[in-house]
């Protein structure tokens, strides 16, 4: 019940953690409202619980596709660079960040973190740009098992490079993420 001038000085005055907390609920629904109702023959499936993955896009064709969205990591509302996360990986210098593990922690059964994404979670990881290109919709595409993993091969690094514009692994066009993901192609986002 707030005016959007309240809420928009309550963003300007959060902490870096808080105001990630809502870029990427941004993220989400830029991805739901500007680029899902573009996919011509796709549509929303409903899905229910507390699932490793933000969207369920079918076509048609099963099985429907699973939709991690995430955001382009900032670091003092900046772009974070990869070559400033991991210097030892000698990511090249024009490469962004997304932190891709889930936003809540906890412990499994045995005691295990959770936080932390395990392979086969989601189909496609969906990266906004929004905050190197200032467009919330500009999203990068890459298919799930092309990501870097973790120490432990069954988990996801939990920081993963994004080029600055498509290339080999990367799209920005969300149909050509899909038949990369279909085709079974294998390959790494590494960065050479």
């Amino acid at each position: 019940m707030a005016p959007a001038e309240t809420i928009l000085e309550a963003i300007a005055r959060s902490s870096d953690l808080t105001v990630r907390g809502i870029e990427g609920i941004i993220a989400e629904s830029s991805f739901a409202v500007e680029v899902v109702p573009t996919l011509a023959g796709w549509s929303p499936v409903k899905f229910y619980g507390d699932v490793p993955f933000d969207e369920l896009l079918s076509d048609g064709n099963p099985p429907p596709i699973r939709v991690q969205v995430k955001m382009q990591r900032r670091k003092n509302r900046k772009p974070l660079m990869a070559s400033e996360v991991w210097k030892s990986r000698r990511w090249p210098h024009d490469h962004f960040i997304v932190e891709t593990q889930k936003t809540r922690s906890g412990k499994d059964d045995q005691g295990e973190n959770t936080r932390p994404y395990r392979f086969d979670s989601f189909d496609i990881l969906a990266v906004s740009l929004g905050a190197s290109q200032g467009r919330w919709s500009a999203f990068l595409y890459t298919v799930e098992r092309w990501l870097l993993p973790a120490e432990d091969s069954t988990k996801i690094l939990t920081y993963q490079p994004v080029p600055p514009a498509p290339n080999d692994r990367w799209t920005d066009d969300f149909l050509t993420c899909v038949d990369w993901l279909r085709g079974g192609a294998s390959g790494t986002i590494e960065p050479a």
